[in-house]
């Protein structure tokens, strides 16, 4: 049974169909963390197409608007996040910053790139969210900065208790317009994976540091 909204339907046929996500549950890849996965993502993929481009902006500002009502600017996570977040400050009329993973080594040596007023409240966008660690870097400079982030916004979410755990702990909320249970649901219905893989997708939320140990 199909208990997906439209939003979670649609981005993750997109993504699926255009490559942005691929699954490999029995021949995994190797995260930069040195976890193996079943599930690579890359969301830099849809910037290459307009349409779901344009529906992910577009998606992504109505989120903002319903969750977090007026807000002064939108700042993006380098690097991925810096596109998505662009496109979503262009369609709300909003100014754009962006957060470096760490500041520079010359000039001003910022770690923020662009105008930032204390008291601004602010949605930090990220196009992926697995443990939540480098999305709560940007939160942390930017509140450091004076402003006031009210919670960020992703395409898409792992859904891991980690990241569920770090954002409580930082008091960001986070909301995203896909997650991992619909991606699954989805790639299932339409032959993606087969259906016996699907209890290994499902296992690897559960223990995604140790799931890679069946593969050494």
């Amino acid at each position: 049974m199909n208990n997906l909204n439209e939003v979670e339907q649609k981005v993750a046929e997109s993504l699926l169909q255009i490559k942005a996500i691929k699954l490999q549950p029995k021949s995994p890849f190797t995260w930069a963390s040195g976890w193996k996965s079943p599930i690579y993502c890359d969301n830099r993929i849809t910037l290459s197409h307009p349409a779901i481009r344009t529906y992910i902006r577009q998606k992504l500002s109505k989120l903002i608007q319903e969750e977090f009502g007026s807000v002064d600017m939108i700042s993006g996570v380098a690097t991925a996040g810096i596109p998505q977040g662009v496109l979503v400050a262009q369609d709300l009329g909003l100014p754009f910053s962006y957060v470096r993973s760490s500041a520079k080594d010359h000039g001003r040596q910022n770690m923020i790139e662009g105008e930032v007023v204390s008291g601004q409240r602010v949605v930090v966008v990220e196009d992926l969210i697995s443990t939540g660690k480098s999305s709560l870097i940007a939160v942390k400079a930017l509140r450091e900065a004076g402003c006031n982030v009210v919670g960020l916004v992703s395409i898409f979410t792992y859904g891991l208790q980690q990241a569920t755990d770090n954002f409580a702990d930082a008091k960001c909320p986070y909301f995203s317009l896909c997650n991992y249970d619909a991606l699954i649901q989805v790639a299932a219905e339409n032959s993606y994976v087969l259906e016996e893989d699907v209890e290994i997708l499902k296992k690897w939320r559960l223990n995604p540091a140790g799931w890679g140990e069946n593969f050494q």
